[in-house]
């Protein structure tokens, strides 16, 4: 039976007084990619930095192909890891050319091997034909291929990947995105991404860690992240998320402004007659134009592929609601929203503040 690549248990670090990351536990199997989803400054890099051990632990331990690498008594330097890792700048030799800058790293080889070992990653990078390039004459797309190619060679077990398409316009980021995960995927690579984008999160992870203040809120499927999430923070960061107040029955429904509608317990258990807040996703209802409704379109932002509307209910509040792209409701048209999930909203107690 093959074990964990990677293994964090109470990984704890701090710069001075502030705690960077606090008390992190995950575990990584063979050809798993974790992304690392968090809001700048929650210590998503500083996570990174000590599984490549550029950063120490002051508590807890990491394990490398159940080998310990660092602890508070133990750090293993990060050459003698095995693990690549890259940066957002990519950080590429701007004097070497593309095979110069994959075959760094690798003059333990004999040349015969490291000949072939470029030529292999080369081509698992398509990057066939741009061999003699030097980094400046390389697109974004070709120089990340090149960083992730050289990162490879040496054949680490697990490949860390901060931020890797920060530096990318949003046009080339679908397309990059595709591209390395197909690369990671060919080649079984154990994979920690961190990013504060959730659509990279969603689009390339097997599981995803949500990241807050050095703490892990939640880790799962995106799936379970999106659906379930386990405290309103992780709802925040994994989709287009409202909050529509209300007060629980005794028949597992809610009463709200926008109707009696099905519940199911979020946080903790929720007895009959509370106020609570039901999460509410972009897709939750259907918006109907209507004279007398009593809610409105308050405003609208086309995205190109759908448009959002931001609709503004009785109370005041707003819920934001996903349409096509051909939608052209115009602010302040007045309509009803019809719920259309199926299954029952997710409830959280009042007394759980918006800050959290």
């Amino acid at each position: 039976m093959i074990g964990p690549v990677v293994q964090c248990v109470d990984a704890t670090k701090r710069f001075g007084e502030v705690m960077a990351i606090d008390r992190v536990s995950f575990v990584l199997a063979p050809g798993e990619i974790l992304s690392v989803l968090g809001p700048s400054g929650c210590g998503k890099t500083t996570l990174l930095r000590t599984i490549a051990g550029f950063e120490t632990l002051e508590r807890g331990e990491i394990r490398i192909q159940e080998r310990l690498v660092s602890s508070p008594a133990v750090h293993v330097p990060p050459e003698r890891r095995q693990v690549g890792m890259v940066f957002q700048d990519y950080s590429l030799f701007p004097h070497l050319t593309v095979v110069q800058n994959v075959r760094f790293g690798l003059e333990r080889l004999s040349r015969q091997d490291r000949q072939h070992r470029v030529a292999e990653v080369l081509d698992l990078a398509r990057l066939m034909g741009l061999e003699d390039r030097y980094p400046h004459e390389l697109s974004g797309g070709q120089q990340q291929r090149v960083a992730l190619a050289r990162t490879l060679a040496p054949r680490p077990v697990t490949v860390l990947l901060d931020e890797p398409f920060s530096n990318v316009d949003a046009t080339m980021r679908a397309e990059m995105r595709l591209e390395v995960e197909q690369i990671l995927r060919e080649n079984q690579v154990t994979t920690v991404l961190v990013t504060h984008n959730r659509e990279e999160a969603f689009a390339i992870a097997d599981r995803i860690a949500v990241m807050r203040d050095g703490a892990l809120d939640q880790i799962d499927t995106p799936e379970v992240l999106f659906n379930a999430p386990s405290t309103r923070f992780v709802a925040r960061m994994t989709g287009i998320s409202d909050f529509l107040p209300g007060r629980a029955g005794s028949d597992g429904r809610v009463l709200t402004e926008l109707g009696d509608l099905p519940y199911r317990a979020g946080d903790s258990e929720i007895a009959a007659g509370s106020a609570v807040d039901l999460l509410v996703h972009a897709d939750d209802f259907q918006v109907l134009v209507d004279p007398y409704g009593r809610s409105a379109v308050a405003a609208r932002e086309f995205r190109g592929d759908e448009v959002l509307l931001a609709v503004r209910v009785p109370s005041g509040d707003t819920i934001r609601c996903r349409q096509h792209h051909g939608s052209t409701l115009p602010t302040g048209t007045n309509v009803t929203l019809v719920p259309t999930r199926v299954e029952p909203f997710l409830a959280f107690a009042r007394e759980v503040s918006s800050d959290e």
